[in-house]
């Protein structure tokens, strides 16, 4: 074997090797985060991203990205709660990731309509924004069904009470860890455009 042989063959060798050794520790990863999500963040997200309780935020098809992100900014808390900050304290960044791909591959889908009225006020606002209050539409930046991106959130499917804190913390400052876009909006927002929205949301698949 000619030493140019040898070397392609060597070189060949350890890529081979460099990429069966990033899959198995991909396979860890997400081991590892069924772990975790079966061991705590079930109690109020479900074990499908479904949550237990309306209070508590819909994960399933968030975006694996920002998932990571927020529980990083619960850790270092600059995204401020009592109940996530302890609960991420101890993850590494490889765990935040793999709990977050988790959690994106799940699918519960959105909830059936109930009041037609409202949720045409919401489809309005979600689409549309205000003209006479300066309010954009929530489509601009999250897309026409709610899907968003790796930077912003999913909304599609999100109970509307979860939506609604988040829209009140966000009007009152009190969350201040994502787009600061979102103080402008939420503070333009009346009473019945939140609900309506959030009612809307919780719809879409």
């Amino acid at each position: 074997m000619g030493k140019k042989t040898a070397l392609l063959w060597a070189l060949g060798a350890c890529s081979w090797m460099l990429a069966n050794s990033g899959t198995a520790a991909e396979k860890l990863d997400m081991a590892r985060a069924e772990e975790i999500v079966s061991g705590r963040c079930f109690l109020c997200h479900g074990l499908e991203g479904e949550a237990a309780s309306p209070v508590f935020p819909r994960l399933a098809g968030q975006h694996a990205e920002y998932i990571a992100k927020q529980l990083a900014e619960f850790k270092s808390g600059k995204r401020k709660s009592d109940t996530m900050k302890p609960q991420s304290e101890d993850l590494t960044p490889a765990e935040m990731k793999a709990i977050g791909a988790y959690f994106q591959a799940k699918n519960i889908g959105g909830r059936p309509a109930k009041d037609a009225e409202l949720l045409a006020v919401g489809k309005y606002v979600f689409n549309r924004g205000n003209q006479f209050s300066g309010l954009p539409a929530c489509s601009s930046c999250h897309g026409a069904k709610g899907l968003g991106t790796p930077q912003l959130p999913r909304l599609a499917g999100q109970h509307p009470r979860y939506t609604e804190d988040q829209l009140k913390q966000f009007n009152k400052r009190e969350r201040t860890n994502d787009n600061a876009v979102m103080h402008t909006v939420a503070s333009k927002l009346s009473e019945l455009e939140t609900h309506a929205v959030a009612e809307y949301i919780a719809t879409l698949e």
